[in-house]
This record gives structure tokens, C-alpha cells and sequence, in this order.
């Protein structure tokens, strides 16, 4: 068994059949199943199960993909980080919204003044997506709110966060200084995608409350929600760093609820079996400097 071996596994999971991989990797398609072949008679089991015509993996299979992929990404980065001795490369990173609207852009310029020739990569979505991302190595790592679902990903604590409850001008509780928790569920609520680390903790915190609250509007972008609650329609929670300056202005309504309080973490998460390059973790370090983080945030 070899590396080549576990090359063309992967390229066939991703191409779904022989035939696509054998095109894509510029080889013969016998030359392909005949690797598979080997694997599953080197390790004494099936790899994949075939079906009419197609192939489906096995849970011996997925199990195998996954060592897989993160050896055939550990010798690139070995290649990559001898040839380029940490001067080049490409950073690929993910951040929550939240995060990438307002810590990844001042970040960034950070690491751009330490490290001009690497390339840098971010996708911004919600948390569940960045850490599968983080799982398929598609990103070296990410920034999210709350906590990880899958074992095999690690998270590092970085930063605190609020969120807050918030109305527009037009809203009867617009004037309310705090509120008990039966009385906001009577109105209409304004909310992220299920997905979000911001929608995770609500849904969370009204059920342990013994409260459902089914929003009127969700959506995947904050400033559509806030431009909403602005305009009077209804409540939302979203983290104080989103809406500071529009409850400075007067545009939205901080209100507190009688004995709850939605503080949360902010994580670094990445794959147990990720290898860090020195621009990889120079951005990490960034993060976990709590003076840097706090001065841009001012």
C-alpha cells in the first residue's frame, strides 16, 4: 500500500466512479480498479459496495477516506512547506458571520504586514458549515461561535461574546428598559438560519426555559435582520459587536430579559490530525493575544 494508493481512493470518492476518477487523474480506468482492489485486499475489507453500476462507500470505507484525505493533505503541506520555506503558500481560513464582518478584515491586515507574499482564503458562513469545512479539509481552520459537534475536530477558546435582544424605534418595546421572558414571546421575532452559533444558543436558552418561540423571518444575513428590527417589525438576538454602533445611534433598542443573560465563547477550531505552517500559526497566535484582539475591536 501506498501513497498512490490512497490518492486515487480519495479521487474516486470525490469523483463518485471509476471512470471520473481514471479521466481526472489521467490514468486507465483498469489501472484504478485495480488499486482499489489491492486496498481492499490488503486491509481484508470492502471499501465500497457496487450497486447497479455505482459505487457506494462503506463504513469501513468512510473510515479509511478520513486518515486518507488528512495524509494526502499532511505530504502536500510537507511539499508545499519545503519548496516555499513558509514564503508562499495560501492561507485558507472560515470565520462565522459574525466573526468575519468584524474581527477577520483588521486580522488579516495583521498578517498581511508579517506575511506579504501568502495568499489569504476566507469563507464566511455560518458555524455548522465552517466545521465541516474544518472536517473535509477544505479549510486549514476556523473561527465560530459556540462549541463543535464532531470528535475529531479540536477548539481553543479565543474571545467572550454577548448577545442582545434588540427592537427598532417603532416597536412597543422600544422604551422598556427589561422585560420578563412570557411577555417577549408574545411578539414576532426576527432570527438567524438555524446553523448559526447566535440561533444555536436562543434555541437553546428558550428551551430550557420551557419556551418555543417560531420566528417570522429568518435569514442568513445580519444586516437585512437588522435593517428589519429597525423599521420596527420585530425582536431579535444578535452579538452586541453587530449592533453597538445602531444602539448608539438610537436606530435600535437594547432590552434585557429578567434573569437570562446569552454570554458565549468564540473558538478556533481545526482537525486533530491538521499540521499547521508558520503563517497558519502566527494567525492563531493573533487571535489568542488578547490586547490585539481588544484594540480592534475599539
Amino acid at each position: 500500500m501506498t501513497l498512490r494508493h490512497i490518492k486515487i481512493f480519495v479521487t474516486v470518492c470525490e469523483c463518485g466512479s471509476v471512470t471520473e476518477a481514471a479521466n481526472k487523474l489521467f490514468i486507465a480506468q483498469p489501472t484504478v480498479s485495480l488499486v482499489i482492489k489491492e486496498l481492499e485486499e490488503f486491509y481484508g475489507v470492502k471499501l465500497f459496495d457496487r450497486i447497479s453500476r455505482k459505487l457506494y462507500i462503506t463504513e469501513p470505507g468512510k473510515l479509511f477516506l478520513n486518515y486518507a484525505t488528512h495524509i494526502v493533505s499532511l505530504f502536500e503541506k510537507m511539499e508545499n512547506e519545503i519548496k516555499n520555506s513558509n514564503s508562499y503558500g495560501t492561507l485558507r481560513l472560515g470565520s462565522s458571520i459574525t466573526i468575519g464582518n468584524y474581527l477577520i478584515p483588521p486580522l488579516l491586515q495583521l498578517f498581511t504586514n508579517q506575511f506579504p507574499n501568502v495568499n489569504s482564503h476566507v469563507t464566511i458562513d455560518n458555524s455548522r458549515k465552517i466545521e465541516e469545512l474544518v472536517f473535509k479539509n477544505k479549510i486549514d481552520f476556523g473561527l465560530i461561535e459556540g462549541t463543535v459537534r464532531n470528535p475529531q475536530i479540536k477548539s481553543e477558546k479565543f474571545m467572550n461574546d454577548e448577545l442582545v435582544l434588540v427592537c427598532g424605534k417603532g416597536h412597543p418595546l422600544f422604551q422598556q428598559v427589561d422585560v420578563g421572558l412570557m411577555k417577549i414571546k408574545n411578539y414576532d421575532f426576527i432570527l438567524r438560519e438555524k446553523g448559526s452559533g447566535s440561533r444555536e444558543l436562543f434555541d437553546s436558552t428558550m428551551l430550557i426555559h420551557g419556551v418555543e418561540i417560531q420566528p417570522v423571518i429568518e435569514s442568513v444575513s445580519t444586516q437585512s435582520i437588522i435593517r428589519a428590527v429597525s423599521s420596527g417589525i420585530g425582536l431579535t438576538l444578535l452579538p452586541y459587536l453587530l449592533v453597538k454602533t445602531d444602539i448608539s445611534k438610537g436606530n435600535l433598542h437594547k432590552i434585557n430579559i429578567r434573569g437570562i443573560v446569552f454570554q458565549r465563547n468564540y473558538y478556533i477550531i481545526y482537525h486533530q490530525n491538521k499540521y499547521f505552517t508558520q503563517p497558519a500559526k502566527y494567525f492563531i497566535e493573533l487571535c489568542h493575544n488578547t490586547s490585539v484582539v481588544n484594540n480592534l475591536l475599539k
